[in-house]
C-alpha cells in the first residue's frame, strides 16, 4: 500500500496561459499524470529542464511558503512564482503531516528560512531554542552547519522537498544528509529531491526521475549524468584536464 503523503499529480494544461514558458519546457509538457511509487524520489537532469520549477510547484500546491520553510511558514521578500502550481491538481494519501513536521528547502533562499526561525525564538526559552540547533543561532553557523542544524531539528515523519540540499554541504556533509534522509524514510517520511550530488542520489531503493531528453522518465542511478561524469572525471583525471584545457 502507498502510505505516501503526495500519491500522484496531475498538470492541467488548460489553466496554463498559451503563451507560458512552461509549455516551452519539454519534461514539464510531456506531463499529464504522474504517481509517487517510492517515498524517496529524486528529480535530475540539466539546469532548465524544470526540475526546481515542478519541485516548487508541488510544494505550493500542497501548501508551502513559496520561498520555503514549513507549513506554518508565511513570508515573502520577492514573488517569482509560476502560474503551475496553479495547474496542478494532487492526489493527497490518507495521512496529513503535522505542520512543523515537514519543509519546503530551497538553497537560495535558506538565509530567509533561517531569519525566520529567528523571529519565531521568542515563542521559546533562548535555551530551549537554541538546543534545537546544536546549541546557537542558525545565522552564527555556516551555510552548511545552519541547514544540517535546522533539518536534523525535525524527528516527526511528514513531507520533504528539497532544492539542491547539497549545494552548501562538504561530501561528508553530504554523508549526513544521505543518513539522516534515510533514517526519516524509513519511519515514515515522503521525500521529493532536486538534486545533481552523485551521493545523495547513490541512496538505495529510490525512484530517479529524469527531465533530460524532452520527457519525464526512470532511470537508474548509472545512468545519471551526475554519475557517469564523476565516474568519468575520477577514472581519467589527467586526461580529461589535458584535453579541457588544451588549446584545440
Amino acid at each position: 500500500m502507498n502510505h505516501n503523503y503526495i500519491q500522484s499529480f496531475q498538470i492541467d494544461w488548460e489553466n496554463i496561459d498559451r503563451d507560458s514558458y512552461l509549455r516551452d519546457i519539454p519534461a514539464l509538457r510531456s506531463i499529464e499524470h504522474f504517481t509517487f511509487e517510492k517515498n524517496i524520489t529524486f528529480f535530475v537532469g540539466e539546469n532548465g529542464t524544470g526540475k526546481s520549477t515542478l519541485l516548487e510547484a508541488l510544494a505550493v500546491a500542497f501548501g508551502f511558503n513559496p520561498e520555503g520553510g514549513t507549513l506554518n511558514y508565511r513570508f515573502s521578500t520577492y514573488d517569482d512564482v509560476s502560474e503551475l502550481s496553479d495547474a496542478i491538481r494532487l492526489s493527497k494519501g490518507y495521512r496529513r503531516p503535522e505542520a512543523n513536521a515537514s519543509y519546503f528547502f530551497r538553497a537560495e533562499s535558506f538565509f530567509n528560512v533561517a531569519t525566520k526561525a529567528e523571529d519565531y525564538r521568542d515563542n521559546y526559552p533562548k535555551k530551549i531554542y537554541y538546543s534545537r540547533y546544536g546549541g546557537k543561532s542558525l545565522h552564527e553557523q555556516s551555510h552548511g552547519e545552519s541547514f544540517l542544524a535546522y533539518f536534523q531539528s525535525f524527528n516527526q515523519s511528514g513531507l520533504y522537498l528539497m532544492d539542491e540540499p547539497e549545494a552548501a554541504l562538504s561530501p561528508q556533509r553530504q554523508l549526513t544528509l544521505f543518513i539522516q534522509i534515510v533514517k526519516m524514510a524509513q519511519a515514515g517520511s515522503q521525500f521529493l529531491i532536486a538534486s545533481h550530488s552523485p551521493i545523495l542520489l547513490g541512496i538505495p531503493d529510490v525512484d530517479i526521475l529524469s527531465f533530460d531528453n524532452g520527457e519525464l522518465h526512470r532511470c537508474a542511478y548509472e545512468d545519471t549524468e551526475s554519475f557517469q561524469v564523476t565516474e568519468m572525471f575520477i577514472n581519467n583525471r589527467e586526461y580529461l584536464i589535458e584535453r579541457l584545457l588544451s588549446d584545440e
